[in-house]
């Protein structure tokens, strides 16, 4: 059974500003997040209870589970620098 997945509306908006190709690529991730949080290449944010980061190719895909509802809330997608997880 699939998860629904929840993007916010800045992330959304993130998201087109990615070259074409790129999005394509983040959109297959997202798919694949909402059949399985929980696979994939993956890591538990320190500090923070239910708190994701999941590395689509140059991309950090942060989202939070919330396993009661099925429900995976997207709060950021950014590009991989030395400064991101």
């Amino acid at each position: 059974m699939n998860w629904e997945l929840h993007l916010r509306k800045r992330v959304k908006k993130h998201l087109l500003r990615f070259p074409k190709k790129d999005q394509t690529y983040i959109i297959n991730g997202l798919k694949e997040l909402a059949i399985n949080p929980y696979s994939g290449d993956i890591e538990k944010i320190l500090g923070e209870e239910n708190v994701w980061r999941r590395r689509i190719g140059a991309y950090r895909v942060f989202y939070e589970i919330i396993s009661q509802e099925k429900v995976i809330r997207v709060f950021r997608i950014e590009r991989r620098t030395s400064k991101t997880y």
